[in-house]
């Protein structure tokens, strides 16, 4: 972790708020710095990862000096869901944008001019529009949040035009201290941000990439369904998140899931707005649902249990991948993620990346993201190792990520891959997998037979591996960049210059073993002692009673389970079993508000469960 010298210690009345009102009783990493730096008037730009706490960052001066923060957020799902959990803490809290109706609109306006409000959230097009910023200048906005700042950025991965603006509104609110924040930014975007929200150098932090709660998986796509599927038997009855490429692969993929057994559910930008709300309901507010959704779910998710993430199809890029899987173990418990790849995705990426009107240099950025992902994809090296060295942060082998306990290793494929690049070259470089799988082992199809193909060189040159090997030495050149695409409408490979270095002789090249390169992920079973932070059983059977009455809690109030207690709040309490509201107030979570909203409910709970 970096931060600018300088940053002071966060005053004692810091601490305080943070137990009474937070219910914690020290500091995460960094966020002290931060919170120092917020009280004391200074511009902060914080690289935190989903999961470290950042959201405090900006909420705890709120409380602490009695002033008005505004929090510029992209998502009205997440302005809500903070809202809701500041009322919770009791802290005064609102939001304003477009979803809401007259009179809530009229209520919120009344307590900013009154001076109530210690969080108002907003989009940043709602902050830009006509007359607001002079109201929160007589308000005295004290600092303004920028949450997801990466979308201010042309190089971060969710680019949104209307942040560019948030430069001019500052200065329109009389030049308030800003507090901008972003889960994921590489160095580039990272110096974007920065020169595009600050006149001058903020203290900066940028916290450690570093998610070592979350177990990385990767293999390549062999009946994907069926890979899901086996992955999910270890998480039955856990919250989680499965990412498909199209709207259509979301529904198909929770129907599968729902005939097996599982409770999914498919949501994704055409569904009805409605549905949207009541499904991501559902999944905040109960336990054991998966939600099998498009990249149009996730931003602003703000659920601390999530115990996996799943991406059915390869990502575009390591920044996107990256803040999906940080939607996992957000409370610091062990989640797993499993990230299929395939020839199809790696393909379909490309395309999309050529496909777009954008610049040269643009252009370029994206293409080395996508090459990025492609080698976290077919790594033989330690993947987080691989990740973090993406972010420019040096570590080690972590020794608990699939490569690390599978041991693989490149192995010299020049020979190999100079057979493939021939039977491409002899074919017309036109062809597919499958036809020149067919060729390389000698099989004659009705294809090759009618094209002549089982006269040339290289039909049966590979008979020593079979057709499937093949095709996973041909997703590795395409991935290594030694193949291309012949054809955007009809695909098949061509030969790069790369390729014709191999070819030739001039260049060699490493992959992976076809064995390897095939193999399911392999992964110990994750116990539930450890999901569960080591708790017995009878300690696990009161956990899942207090689970029961938070979500018949959320239910009734109609908020998210974690705005009652998170998970790591009731395991604690299924640990130390607290007898009374003096020791309940020592589980961390549970601060002043929460103690007298349901202290006593979980106290009786506790009390019936042991007997």
């Amino acid at each position: 972790m970096t931060a600018m010298e300088g940053a002071p210690r966060a005053p004692d009345g810091a601490r305080r708020a943070l137990k009474d009102v937070f219910g914690y009783d020290a500091f995460r990493p960094g966020q002290e710095e931060i919170v120092a730096a917020c009280l004391d008037g200074r511009d902060v730009f914080a690289v935190m990862p989903t999961g470290s706490g950042k959201s405090i960052c900006y909420q705890l001066p709120a409380v602490v000096d009695g002033g008005l923060t505004v929090v510029v957020s992209p998502l009205i799902a997440l302005m809500r869901d903070q809202v809701r959990q500041m009322e919770a803490l009791g802290v005064p809290a609102a939001t304003l944008n477009s979803a809401e109706d007259d009179a809530s609109r009229l209520k919120t306006l009344a307590q900013l001019d009154a001076g109530e409000l210690r969080l108002l959230f907003v989009s940043p097009e709602r902050l830009a529009a006509g007359g607001l910023a002079d109201r929160l200048r007589r308000a005295g906005i004290r600092r303004l949040a920028i949450d997801e700042a990466h979308c201010v950025s042309q190089w971060g991965h969710d680019f949104r035009p209307e942040y560019r603006q948030l430069a001019r509104v500052r200065e329109a609110l009389g030049a308030v201290p800003v507090a901008a924040f972003t889960a994921t930014a590489d160095r580039a975007t990272r110096a974007d941000i920065a020169a595009q929200l600050f006149p001058a150098p903020p203290v900066t932090l940028v916290h450690s990439f570093d998610r070592p709660n979350i177990a990385l998986r990767f293999a390549p796509k062999d009946r994907p369904a069926e890979q899901i599927e086996t992955f999910l038997r270890d998480h039955k009855g856990e919250s989680g998140i499965i990412y498909a490429s199209s709207r259509d692969r979301t529904e198909k993929l929770a129907e599968t899931l729902t005939g097996r057994g599982h409770r999914a559910l498919a949501y994704h930008a055409g569904l009805d707005a409605a549905v949207r709300a009541e499904r991501q309901d559902a999944f905040l507010q109960e336990d054991g649902i998966v939600m099998v959704a498009t990249v149009a779910f996730g931003m602003g998710i703000n659920k601390p249990d999530v115990r996996f993430v799943v991406h059915a199809d390869m990502p575009g890029g390591v920044e996107g991948w990256y803040q999906e899987i940080g939607r996992a173990g957000r409370d610091g418990l062990p989640a797993a993620t499993l990230t299929l790849y395939g020839l199809d995705d790696i393909r379909l990426r490309r395309r999309q990346i050529a496909d777009k009107d954008i610049g040269p240099e643009r252009r370029r950025v994206e293409e080395k993201r996508l090459s990025a992902m492609v080698d976290l994809c077919e790594s033989a090296l330690c993947r987080r190792q691989s990740l973090l060295a993406y972010f420019g942060e040096e570590s080690g082998p972590c020794g608990h990520c699939d490569l690390c306990r599978g041991g693989v290793a490149l192995e010299d494929a020049t020979e190999a891959a100079q057979k493939v690049l021939s039977a491409v070259a002899r074919t017309g470089q036109r062809f597919g997998a499958a036809h020149l799988a067919c060729v390389l082992v000698g099989e004659t199809s009705e294809a090759v037979t009618r094209l002549g193909h089982d006269r040339i060189k290289t039909f049966g040159v590979g008979r020593d591996r079979d057709k499937r090997a093949w095709g996973i030495v041909m997703r590795q050149l395409f991935a290594a960049g030694a193949l291309g695409e012949a054809s955007a409408e009809h695909g098949g490979f061509a030969i790069t210059e790369k390729g014709e270095a191999i070819l030739f002789g001039r260049e060699r090249i490493a992959l992976r073993p076809p064995e390897e390169a095939a193999a399911r992920p392999r992964g110990r079973r994750q116990e539930r002692a450890d999901r569960l932070d080591g708790l017995d059983e009878d300690a696990a059977t009161l956990f899942e009673s207090l689970r029961k009455l938070r979500a018949q809690i959320a239910r009734d109030e109609g908020v998210a389970a974690y705005i009652v207690f998170p998970d790591r709040t009731l395991i604690e309490m299924a640990k130390d079993r607290p007898r009374d509201l003096t020791e309940m107030r020592e589980v961390a979570g549970v601060g002043e508000r929460k103690l007298a909203l349901y202290g006593r409910a979980f106290l009786d709970r506790i009390a019936d469960t042991t007997g």
